[in-house]
């Protein structure tokens, strides 16, 4: 199975390398960074950077897709190369996925129309500007299109695509080899249980 997880500048680190750590782990699949051509690009975050090893073109009829979402997200909504990229590769896919804010790239593409997605809490009404119905839930599948909610819903978007796409025991074994047993030291993991007043500190950390 081979996958392609597109980066650009800005993209969200953990939206990335959680989804490629488990699937790298499965047996017989393959995970390849790309971008418009193979080389560095940098996070969010101006600090980490990972390596395309193939560009665009070099992969353009992969198995699955990947598309991370970050504060770059909104400046390459308008990124032809990357959003024809994530359309034309979409005729081919098995899975189409995204993470947190990387729906709305699937959206650019014209990949939600009339289907339920969802993505990161402060942008998930977003969705509707391309006809898809906003659901609020931590993994969303829609056909061949697995939409999850912000950064860390990565992790449970590619062991639920990992279980359908494989089968469950291989993604049971791969949430045990990565000793993904979480237990949050608070239960501020969404707005709906944060403490009064944290969203708006939550929206001037990612913006």
């Amino acid at each position: 199975m081979q996958v392609a997880i597109p980066l650009y500048p800005r993209f969200t680190a953990l939206d990335a390398v959680g989804p490629y750590t488990v699937l790298a782990f499965a047996p017989g699949w393959t995970v390849t960074f790309v971008a418009a051509q193979a080389g560095p690009v940098t996070d969010d975050q101006g600090t980490l950077t990972l390596t395309a090893t193939a560009s665009y073109a070099d992969l353009d009829r992969p198995d699955v897709i990947v598309v991370p979402g970050g504060i770059g997200t909104f400046e390459v909504l308008g990124d032809e190369a990357l959003v024809n990229w994530i359309r034309d590769s979409h005729e081919h896919t098995r899975w189409t996925t995204s993470v947190c804010t990387g729906s709305l790239l699937l959206g650019a593409a014209g990949l939600l129309e009339g289907l339920r997605a969802t993505s990161h809490w402060a942008v998930l009404d977003m969705l509707r500007e391309y006809g898809a119905e906003p659901v609020s839930e931590r993994v969303l599948t829609s056909g061949k299109v697995i939409t999850a909610a912000g950064v860390s819903a990565g992790i449970d978007m590619a062991l639920t695509l990992l279980a359908q796409a494989d089968d469950p025991i291989t993604a049971q074994a791969v949430q045990l080899a990565i000793e993904y047993d979480p237990h949050p030291p608070f239960n501020a993991g969404s707005p709906q249980t944060a403490p009064d007043g944290l969203s708006e500190l939550a929206i001037k950390l990612i913006t």
